[in-house]
């Protein structure tokens, strides 16, 4: 498997703009927060979050390409379980179903960073430090707000026995923890 500082200069080498490289990271540190409340490999499930959008550069005008890129660079440098939830979190172009909790982990902290960010940059501040779990769980219930976030994603916690409240709390704690390397 690809060590964290592998993965991380494949991530540099192949997306090019920084706020795709931002994105990645929060994905990154949210599966391993949920990897850790699950009792699961951190490693693995951070790589994974850190590389699920390898090939977006190249296949974000090609939705049914995206993430099938992605897992021909990496079938022999990460694990079956990270390259099928790699091709589960594009599960309507690749009809790879998600099925295990990092497969659903990825979707939903694929989708949880989104409304993450967004909340951190409607604050006066646009600091991720002045969001409140409290005023994260109303972003989530205001539809307009991040409309484009796909909430249905983010419930996926709940398969994971995760109630919504306890998974956006941990994905801000998790992005919390490194503000600093997403600028907020």
């Amino acid at each position: 498997m690809l060590s964290r500082n592998e993965a991380y200069g494949l991530l540099k080498k192949n997306l090019r703009t920084e706020n795709l490289i931002k994105h990645s990271l929060a994905v990154e540190a949210i599966l391993q927060e949920m990897a850790k409340r699950l009792g699961e490999d951190q490693e693995l499930w951070g790589i994974t979050g850190l590389l699920h959008d390898l090939d977006y550069d190249f296949t974000k005008n090609e939705p049914e390409n995206h993430s099938l890129v992605t897992i021909k660079v990496l079938e022999d440098l990460l694990p079956k379980e990270a390259i099928n939830a790699i091709k589960a979190h594009n599960y309507q172009y690749t009809a790879q179903i998600p099925q295990t909790y990092i497969d659903k982990s990825l979707i939903a902290a694929d989708a949880v960073s989104g409304l993450v960010i967004a909340a951190a940059l409607v604050m006066p501040s646009k600091k991720i430090s002045d969001v409140t779990p409290k005023s994260l769980m109303a972003k989530f219930k205001d539809k307009s707000f991040a409309a484009g976030c796909n909430r249905k994603r983010i419930e996926l916690c709940e398969d994971m026995e995760l109630e919504l409240q306890m998974f956006l709390e941990l994905s801000l704690h998790a992005l919390k923890n490194i503000a600093n390397e997403l600028g907020l």
